[in-house]
């Protein structure tokens, strides 16, 4: 008779029986022993009843009852009174060793880049989701518009302009998966456009180069000081430069006035483009926030950011404001790219922004980053006039630059000992920089950062 496939309601697991073949428990048994010998069916896993196999296989229980529990006697499965049977772990001819087990989390975790996730505003964002779901018609379920949803692109003009001085309309923005798949798309564009190379701030956020690496740029230095990049330093006849005016990473120095006028002056005298990455622009603790280098000069700049640290990486929500000249090439290179940036995010997210729940969470969490920030200062600095905080109070880190003596990898490894996890300036470096250090304090309440920096103060005497 003919070969019977079913798939069991709770594991999708393709079974074949064949009558007129061996006995049908015998095939079962057979079937089920290799799966479990092979890793398909992995220990703790859990086996439909007896009832409930019999009933999709189309064989009678005795059948299933049978083949369980030879399994049983063999150690493959666990069986008990009122539980569904559960694989057993086994030793598998040929099977790979475990890997090590990851090593415990850092006592103290100041590595930067990271915002306080227990912050995330779930009520509000469950409550955007919802709305989506009922609101959005059948047809916004298709594939999406590689530029992004309409609601979303109208959404982030209105707040962009509002909050950062950008001259953004709708048809200007691209909907990205954050900022790295942003730089991947512009790296693309401008490498179809004859440019092999894009000068980069130097110390720059080593993530930021790799994703311009993989879009086939190459990285050509240009050095910060207190008032940020230096256009007059910029290599002769690059195409295009990367900066992250409103807080450097890692320096954490703003872009000075003088330098945003003159490095407008260079786009439009050189016709190329500035990659604004808009970093840390929304979290500012001792002054008014600064406009992005965009709203100078609209057709100069294409602007980037994204939700990573405002609201969680895991959303995977950025954009790009463009000059009209790069629109359609970057809208083709994100379809071609993934088709999309999934509906249904963006649409809670444009709720998120209309509603003003966007804004009230930024002001929460600035006053929490702030207070955050100023108690890792204070601690750090207590009695101390060896250690230099650089940069503007604001984003999510800060840059201490170490006494004279000590090395990064020393205070490192000294560092670590006592359960502190940071990074240095040095990592983020192309040419040889002062020692530093790099601090996120988003993540861990005051009391723990005094308690970190404490810590810290230990490691940087031992080194």
């Amino acid at each position: 008779m003919g070969t019977m496939r079913r798939t069991s309601s709770q594991l999708e697991l393709l079974v074949a029986l064949r009558r007129g073949g061996a006995p049908l428990h015998a095939q079962l048994e057979e079937q089920l022993r290799d799966a479990v010998r092979d890793g398909r069916l992995v220990a703790g896993a859990k086996l439909p009843s007896s009832r409930a196999l019999a009933g999709e296989l189309g064989v009678s229980r005795g059948v299933v009852v049978e083949a369980y529990g030879q399994l049983a006697a063999e150690g493959y499965l666990a069986l008990r009174q009122g539980a569904a049977p559960e694989v057993r772990p086994i030793a598998r001819a040929g099977a790979v060793a475990p890997a090590p087990a990851a090593p415990p989390p850092p006592r103290y975790d100041l590595r930067p880049g990271k915002p306080d996730l227990a912050g995330f505003p779930r009520a509000a964002w469950g409550g955007a989701l919802r709305r989506a779901l009922r609101d959005l018609p059948d047809a916004d379920l298709g594939y999406p518009d590689p530029a992004g949803h309409p609601l979303l692109r109208a959404a982030l003009a209105g707040y962009l302009g509002r909050v950062r001085g950008v001259a953004a309309t709708p048809d200007r923005i691209v909907v990205c998966g954050g900022v790295a798949e942003a730089l991947r798309l512009i790296g693309a564009v401008l490498r179809d456009r004859g440019v092999t190379a894009l000068a980069i701030e130097d110390p720059s956020h080593v993530e930021t180069r790799r994703q311009l690496a993989l879009a086939g740029l190459d990285s050509l230095p240009v050095p910060v000081d207190a008032d940020g990049l230096d256009p007059a330093h910029i290599p002769a006849g690059v195409g295009a430069v990367l900066v992250t005016p409103a807080h450097h990473f890692p320096t954490g120095v703003v872009l000075a006035p003088g330098r945003r006028a003159a490095l407008v002056a260079w786009a439009q005298a050189t016709g190329a483009v500035i990659v604004e990455d808009d970093y840390d622009a929304e979290q500012r603790y001792d002054r008014s926030p600064v406009g992005a280098v965009q709203g100078l000069a609209p057709e100069h700049v294409i602007h980037v950011h994204s939700v990573s640290k405002t609201l969680a990486p895991a959303l995977r929500l950025g954009w790009a404001v463009a000059p009209r000249r790069f629109v359609a090439d970057l809208t083709e290179a994100k379809f071609r790219s993934d088709l999309g940036t999934p509906v249904i995010e963006q649409v809670a997210l444009a709720d998120l922004i209309e509603r003003g729940d966007f804004d009230r969470h930024l002001r929460r969490m600035r006053l929490r980053y702030r207070r955050r920030r100023d108690a890792l200062v204070a601690a750090l600095l207590e009695g101390r006039d060896d250690l230099v905080v650089e940069g503007v109070a604001a984003g999510l880190h800060v840059a201490v630059r170490l006494p004279p003596g000590r090395t990064e990898a020393a205070v490192v490894a000294a560092a670590a000992a006592r359960g502190v996890e940071l990074a240095t300036i040095g990592e983020h470096a192309i040419a040889p920089q002062p020692p530093a250090l790099v601090l996120g304090y988003a993540r861990l309440p005051e009391d723990g950062l005094r308690a970190a920096a404490r810590a810290l103060l230990a490691a940087i005497e031992e080194a």
